[in-house]
């Protein structure tokens, strides 16, 4: 018999250190032109940002990192190997803080990790493993790099254990540090892209039995000609950020086309859809989603306090929309989320009781 897997449980977790104020003084020292710098102000006012939380270390003055005693100090950037020491520290500690506000973890079969901010080996799931106590027999599967919709990925694969062995009990995580990757750029767009970027932690328990929300039909979709707008490359100073101006057009236009609005809704009408878990990339994607599919003005709401309580935290991003959507127990939701390629992955979900 096949069984119909569900979240059950969801918890998250950010650091304490805010730096969202901190980075747009910073970024306003790179630009020289005084038009840029008003122009770059105008636009941080506007992103929907007031929070970004990061696991780097205060400073002498206990705020900003490129201050004197910070990672960053006066701008310097620190090599790929520091920037990953630090991640091999750091994830597995922000991790743990979101599961250890789960339910107890008794009968875990499977662990599904997500993270695209860094790499270590062993990896992060075989730190988690051993540090939570999980017997060895545990199966474990990392996904890394797929960037923002690795989560949907994650979700997914537990949806596929649970139904090919109804009796799992499967634990996903997903966690970015994406202020590890502070770029020395000195023009306008990529600074803005670095603005909306913060860490954070989910966890969630996917199994076949229990209230929750229910994993129903899962969706991909991916642009032609489209595979340049959104990419992370691996330099001598961590991963930069390539994030196109013209992503949110290119979603809106998508969201449009009928034939990807079915396998988004299973043919409901977006009106119809009572829950939206979008990822939170940046107000000009939220807005995108919203005209694309013709949504009211509240559906996205979830999504935007997310956006402006932490950033965009790649892939733990979605699931702190889904956090705040679990308790409104909806019947029909939808979870969305973009990525390199440019691509969408995205479910349906409904609460099950």
């Amino acid at each position: 018999m096949t069984a119909h897997p569900r979240i059950t449980a969801i918890a998250t977790a950010v650091p304490d250190h805010d730096i969202h104020e901190a980075f747009i003084a910073w970024a306003r020292t790179r630009l020289g032109d005084a038009r840029q710098a008003a122009l770059f102000d105008r636009m941080a006012a506007r992103s929907g940002i007031r929070h970004r939380w990061s696991i780097l270390p205060r400073s002498e003055d206990e705020g900003s990192p490129i201050a004197p005693g910070g990672f960053y100090e006066d701008g310097f950037m620190p090599p790929t190997s520091a920037r990953m020491s630090l991640y091999a520290a750091a994830a597995p500690d922000l991790a743990l803080a979101a599961i250890a506000k789960l339910p107890a973890l008794a009968g875990i079969t499977h662990l599904v990790v997500a993270s695209c901010t860094g790499f270590v080996a062993p990896g992060i799931d075989q730190i988690l493993c051993t540090r939570l106590g999980l017997s060895p027999s545990v199966e474990r599967t990392l996904i890394g790099f797929m960037g923002c919709y690795a989560a949907i990925t994650a979700l997914k694969t537990a949806r596929h254990i649970v139904r090919s062995e109804p009796a799992a009990r499967v634990l996903v995580v997903t966690v970015e540090l994406s202020t590890l990757h502070l770029q020395p750029e000195t023009e306008i767009e990529p600074l803005l892209a670095m603005l909306q970027f913060g860490d954070g932690a989910a966890a969630a328990i996917v199994e076949g039995g229990g209230s929750g929300l229910m994993l129903q039909n899962p969706f991909a979709v991916g642009l032609d000609e489209s595979h340049d707008l959104i990419r992370w490359t691996i330099g001598d100073t961590g991963f930069a950020m390539h994030l196109s101006g013209e992503v949110p057009g290119r979603i809106a236009a998508a969201l449009a086309d009928p034939s990807i609005r079915t396998a988004m809704t299973g043919s409901r009408d977006p009106s119809e859809i009572d829950a939206w878990a979008v990822h939170a990339g940046g107000r000009s994607i939220l807005d995108a989603v919203e005209a694309g599919l013709g949504l009211s003005h509240d559906a996205l709401d979830a999504s935007r306090r997310v956006l402006a309580d932490n950033g965009n935290m790649s892939s733990a991003t979605l699931m702190f929309a889904l956090e705040r959507i679990m308790p409104q127990r909806p019947q029909q939701g939808v979870a969305l989320a973009f990525g390199p390629g440019l691509a969408a992955e995205g479910l349906q979900f409904g609460w099950t009781a």
